[in-house]
């Protein structure tokens, strides 16, 4: 069902003039699937703690986490697939989402238009585990990804809650995980709200240079997407992953 209204919102959005032309323009479509490359034009990945993307340009970078709902990761890959949009996904490899959609999502993942990052297997505080349960969630989250996705999502690690410390950071470093990757705006989905109010997010989060967090998880967020199309080309704004930006 929420596939269905997925399209439907995207051939709406075509009609009124949001087109997959105006969403790619500038975006780059040669990416690599493994990320981390290092192609020209990109920077070198920080290590440490990342909240927004480098400079003074006009990139937005889309995350989403989790995917407790398969039927909303399956309108988030439609909604990529269908309009061009670039982003990243931090998927927790517990949630059955990431291997029912991956059939959807891995052409898009090859292509580099998504990338991947690691948000834990189960999405635990991370914090209040020893350091050896902190690596269990990490590298089972890492062997998922590689087996269903062919990329561990390496160097990015997002805590789950945006909890760390130096401990996790360090667990997450030892296993290639150097980018900590938090975020610097959000649409407001982490919990129930309706359409109306995530799209006032939206609207004050999409700015030039943002990390914006959102989730795979409710269903409101699926039928935004147009007017979220709307307000991205609006403002000049270029969709790009993580791996777009950092080598």
């Amino acid at each position: 069902m929420l596939r269905t209204v997925a399209i439907s919102v995207l051939a709406a959005a075509a009609t009124t003039g949001t087109a997959r032309a105006d969403f790619g323009r500038s975006a780059p479509r040669d990416v690599p699937p493994r990320q981390g490359g290092g192609a020209p034009g990109r920077v070198p990945a920080p290590a440490g703690v990342l909240t927004r993307l480098p400079g003074d340009g006009n990139q937005l970078a889309l995350t989403i986490d989790d995917g407790t709902n398969t039927a909303v990761v399956a309108a988030f890959a439609q909604f990529c697939r269908d309009s061009g949009a670039r982003l990243t996904f931090f998927p927790n490899g517990v949630n059955p989402s990431w291997t029912v959609n991956a059939a959807l999502l891995r052409p898009m993942v090859d292509s580099g238009q998504i990338a991947l990052g690691n948000h834990t297997w189960s999405h635990p505080k991370l914090t209040s585990l020893s350091k050896d349960a902190v690596a269990d969630q990490i590298s089972r989250n890492a062997d998922f990804l590689r087996n269903t996705y062919g990329t561990d999502g390496a160097p990015y690690f997002r805590p789950p809650y945006g909890l760390h410390n130096a401990d996790t950071d360090q667990v997450a470093a030892d296993l290639g995980y150097t980018s900590i990757t938090l975020w610097s705006a959000t649409i407001g989905d982490s919990r129930p709200e309706n359409e109306q109010q995530l799209v006032s997010f939206a609207e004050r989060s999409f700015q030039p240079q943002q990390i914006i967090l959102g989730h795979a998880n409710l269903p409101p967020v699926t039928h935004t997407y147009a007017k979220l199309l709307d307000i991205i080309n609006s403002r000049g704004l270029q969709t790009v992953t993580l791996a777009d930006v950092f080598g």
